[in-house]
């Protein structure tokens, strides 16, 4: 790869937010701004919200309504192809922001240099650089200081490569929030495309829960039931949903978010969320390869 290949990579950023972290969505998009090479093309899509002055240089798109993380997501991509296209996605959340210059000629570079590669997935770090485990896509939350190729990615920071979305299709607008980057990954992998786990491509990110959002209980545990039946082999099914229901008692939620992690589950099992695509079994090993089989 020369540095002209890799320069000549164009790249989107897409921003979703609520409008309720103005200065923080300042913060992302001025880290953005002093990216070396090529400017970015960036929008910011207000989630059924009318958004802060931006940018001269920044796209701002409101949407009439609140479309969850992957129909917000859609409709970022569709305003990219609609505009002249990218060769890269890059989604980051409103309360990050990219402290290191570099970041974007990582990612021109990483998907140049290897033609398969589909997803890049960041190492997200708290305010003193540290990742916590949740954030690590590996069993066990292994070194995120280490690099590899990995079967999932993080939603918060991450460059897919548009032509993976051309052809495996756009993120499960039903799911709303939870586990679409598992659903988008599972098909990209059955694709055939690769995911890296980047530990140089950094997002710096506030220390949170994920159970601080409403809707984290139920939508966790419906959207595990929809991930199974849309895209794992008929035996593997109970298999998988068994693993993660004895995996949700293990972790001893509240007894008002494991009533609500149930009824999710049992939401999911009742109501379809079509259409169903069971990866190949030769994916399946590929995943088991990689350190995560499809039932864990």
């Amino acid at each position: 790869m020369t540095a002209s290949e890799a320069a000549g990579t164009t790249v989107g950023v897409v921003v979703l937010t609520m409008g309720d972290r103005e200065a923080e969505l300042h913060a992302l998009l001025d880290s953005v701004a002093v990216q070396e090479g090529a400017p970015a093309t960036v929008v910011v899509l207000g989630q059924g919200v009318k958004l802060p002055a931006l940018p001269a240089w920044v796209t701002a798109v409101e949407l009439p309504e609140n479309l969850g993380i992957p129909g917000g997501r859609n409709a970022g991509v569709l305003w990219l192809r609609e505009h002249g296209g990218v060769d890269v996605v890059l989604v980051l959340d409103d309360d990050g922001l990219l402290p290191r210059a570099d970041t974007l000629r990582l990612v021109r570079e990483a998907f140049t240099d290897n033609p398969r590669l589909g997803i890049a997935a960041f190492r997200i770090v708290d305010e003193q650089g540290l990742t916590q485990r949740r954030h690590v896509p590996r069993l066990g939350g292994a070194d995120p200081a280490v690099s590899g190729p990995v079967t999932t990615f993080l939603g918060g920071a991450h460059a897919i490569r548009m032509t993976v979305i051309d052809e495996v299709g756009d993120f499960p607008a039903q799911f709303f929030y939870a586990h679409e980057e598992t659903d988008f990954a599972w098909r990209a992998l059955d694709a055939g495309w690769d995911i890296d786990y980047r530990a140089d491509l950094l997002l710096r990110h506030p220390r949170t829960a994920a159970s601080r959002h409403a809707v984290y209980y139920r939508n966790t545990g419906r959207n595990r039931v929809w991930l199974a039946k849309r895209h794992l082999p008929a035996v593997l099914v109970p298999v998988y949903l068994a693993t993660w229901a004895a995996y949700t008692l293990t972790q001893r939620p509240p007894l008002p978010g494991l009533k609500s992690w149930w009824a999710g589950f049992f939401e999911g099992l009742r109501v379809p969320c079509p259409p169903r695509q069971p990866m190949r079994w030769r994916t399946v090993w590929r995943m088991t390869r990689l350190g995560r089989p499809p039932v864990i």
